[in-house]
C-alpha cells in the first residue's frame, strides 16, 4: 500500500509576510495561490479608503487603508505617502516578520524557458537565506548556487560571504523603463530569461524596483522607507529607487549583502509614459545630483545599527541636498519621523500580535 503523501511545509510560512500595495480588488492573487497562500499577506490600500477590496477566499490576510494608517500613526502618519504605491512600506513597519516579499497587482506568474511556472517567493527565500560577495565579484555570479562556485583567484578569506540583507527580482514583458524610454521604445518587450542571481558590489549603486523585492527585516527594514511621492509631492515614481540607495550606502557599511537577478515574475500592464513624465521629469533632473550625493556619501563608525545610520543619513539629506530644492528638507524631516514611528511600532522585544482576516488592529 503507498504511503500516504505529506505536503511539505512551505519555507519560512511564520516567518515571511507579503506586503501588498492596492487600489483595486486583489483577483491577481487566483494566479499566484499555489505560491502565496500558506503565507501572511498585509494589504494596503491606497487611494480612497471607503472603497471595498475585495480578496479572493481561502488566504490569510489583514488590510489597511488610509484611516488605519492616520490612526496607527496619529500625526506621524504624514511620513507615508498617499495616493503612490510608495504607501507600500507601512506594511513593512507593520509587520512582525523577519523577512517581507513585496509584489505590484499587476505582476503575474511568469513562466521560466522550460515552460514552468517560476515560484518567485521560493527564489527569493533562496537568495536571502545565502551569503552575499559584495567584496569581491564572482564571475560564476552567486557561487551558492547548484553548479557554480568559487573561481579560482577568489581570496579564501571572503568565501564565508555576508549576510544577504536585499533580494531584487527581475521582469519579464513590459520593461522597468522611465517615462523617456517608454516613449521612444513603446513596443519594446522584455523576453530574455538571464538564469543568473549575483551579488551588487560594494560601492556600487542600482536602480531599485519594488514591485518584485524581499528584504530581511531584522536586518535592513528601518532603511526600507519609500520617502514622500504621490499626492502633495513634486515627484512620483523615485520611491523605490530612493530606498535602494538608502540602503545601499547603509549595507555597503553595515557589512550588508544585496542580490539581483533571479527570480522573474511577468509584468503584465505598461503605465502611461505621459503620466510618467509628469510625475518623473523633476527627478529626471535632481537623479544627476542625487546620485553623485549618494556615490560619496560615507556614515560615522558610530554608526552601528540601521536606525543610526539612516539618521545620519537624513542629516546629510537636509545638508547637502536641501541646496537642490526645499523638497529634500521636507524628505528629510520625513525620514526621522519614518524612524520615529518604526521604533515606536517596534520596540525591542516586541513579539507578533495576531490580526484576524482583513481587519487592522
Amino acid at each position: 500500500m503507498a504511503e500516504p503523501s505529506v505536503t511539505p511545509t512551505p519555507v519560512l510560512k511564520d516567518e515571511l509576510d507579503i506586503v501588498i500595495p492596492t487600489i483595486r480588488n486583489l483577483d491577481f492573487l487566483e494566479m499566484w495561490r499555489p505560491f502565496f497562500q500558506p503565507y501572511h499577506l498585509i494589504i494596503v490600500q491606497d487611494g480612497d479608503p471607503s472603497k471595498t477590496i475585495k480578496v479572493p477566499e481561502g488566504f490569510d490576510y489583514e488590510l489597511y487603508n488610509r484611516n488605519d494608517i492616520n490612526r496607527i500613526l496619529g500625526p506621524k502618519a504624514s511620513c507615508i505617502s498617499f495616493k503612490d504605491s510608495a504607501c507600500r512600506c507601512f506594511g513593512y513597519m507593520v509587520s512582525k516578520k523577519k523577512y517581507v516579499y513585496t509584489i505590484d497587482d499587476d505582476c503575474f506568474v511568469a513562466k521560466d524557458p522550460s515552460g514552468k511556472d517560476i515560484n518567485a517567493l521560493e527564489q527569493h527565500i533562496k537568495n536571502l537565506l545565502c551569503p552575499s560577495t559584495p567584496f569581491f565579484f564572482n564571475t560564476l555570479y552567486d557561487p551558492y548556487r547548484t553548479g557554480a562556485d568559487f573561481v579560482r583567484g577568489y581570496p579564501f578569506s571572503l568565501r564565508e560571504g555576508v549576510p544577504t540583507a536585499v533580494s531584487h527580482g527581475l521582469w519579464l514583458n513590459i520593461p522597468d523603463y522611465d517615462a523617456p524610454t517608454q516613449l521612444v521604445k513603446p513596443l519594446e518587450r522584455n523576453t530574455r530569461y538571464v538564469d543568473a542571481v549575483m551579488t551588487i558590489p560594494k560601492g556600487t549603486l542600482f536602480p531599485m524596483c519594488g514591485m518584485n523585492l524581499a528584504f530581511n527585516r531584522e536586518l535592513i527594514g528601518p532603511a526600507m522607507y519609500f520617502g514622500l511621492m504621490g499626492d502633495g509631492q513634486p515627484i512620483g515614481r523615485y520611491d523605490d529607487m530612493w530606498a535602494g540607495w538608502c540602503i545601499k550606502v547603509i549595507c555597503d557599511h553595515l557589512g550588508l549583502g544585496v542580490k539581483t537577478g533571479l527570480p522573474y515574475i511577468w509584468h503584465s500592464k505598461a503605465s502611461n509614459p505621459f503620466v510618467n513624465l509628469k510625475k518623473e521629469y523633476k527627478g529626471i533632473y535632481w537623479q544627476e545630483e542625487l546620485i553623485p550625493f549618494f556615490q560619496s556619501v560615507t556614515l560615522p563608525k558610530e554608526c552601528t545599527t540601521v536606525q543610526k545610520c539612516y539618521l545620519e543619513l537624513s542629516k546629510q539629506v537636509k545638508a547637502k541636498l536641501g541646496k537642490v530644492d526645499d523638497y529634500f528638507n521636507k524628505l528629510a524631516d520625513a525620514m526621522v519621523t519614518w524612524i520615529e514611528a518604526w521604533d515606536e511600532l517596534n520596540p525591542s522585544g516586541a513579539k507578533s500580535v495576531e490580526l484576524p482576516n482583513g481587519v487592522a488592529k
